[in-house]
């Protein structure tokens, strides 16, 4: 199983970036997706989440700017952001959930600076 995201950068506060991950490997369509992040010296936190029945819930910081959305047919997991604030700079993970396993993809650095 893989779990490869991309799309991450260096970007200004207020902008906007959308995040991509790819999977292989899975029963992508049975899987939970999520978003994670880890700031340095924090814990890896949630962000977002996607059942595989397309029901969303999100992290109270990030209600209203970030949407996680999901193609079953492409096998991937997008993360969009937008109205990004310093604070949103992290390692962002993308991780499949099912009944039995989880998985992880290796990252991708979000830096919001000016």
């Amino acid at each position: 199983v893989q779990l490869v995201e991309s799309g991450g950068g260096l970007v200004q506060p207020g902008g906007s970036l959308r995040l991509s991950c790819a999977s292989s490997g899975l029963i992508f369509s049975r899987y939970n997706m999520g978003w994670y992040r880890q700031a340095p010296e924090k814990e890896r936190a949630l962000v977002a989440i996607i059942t595989n029945t397309g029901r969303s819930t999100y992290a109270d910081s990030v209600k209203g700017r970030f949407t996680i959305s999901r193609d079953n047919a492409k096998s991937a997991v997008y993360l969009e952001m937008n109205s990004l604030k310093p604070e949103d700079s992290a390692v962002y993970y993308c991780n499949g959930a099912g009944t039995f396993s989880s998985y992880w993809g290796q990252g991708t650095q979000v830096t919001v600076s000016s």
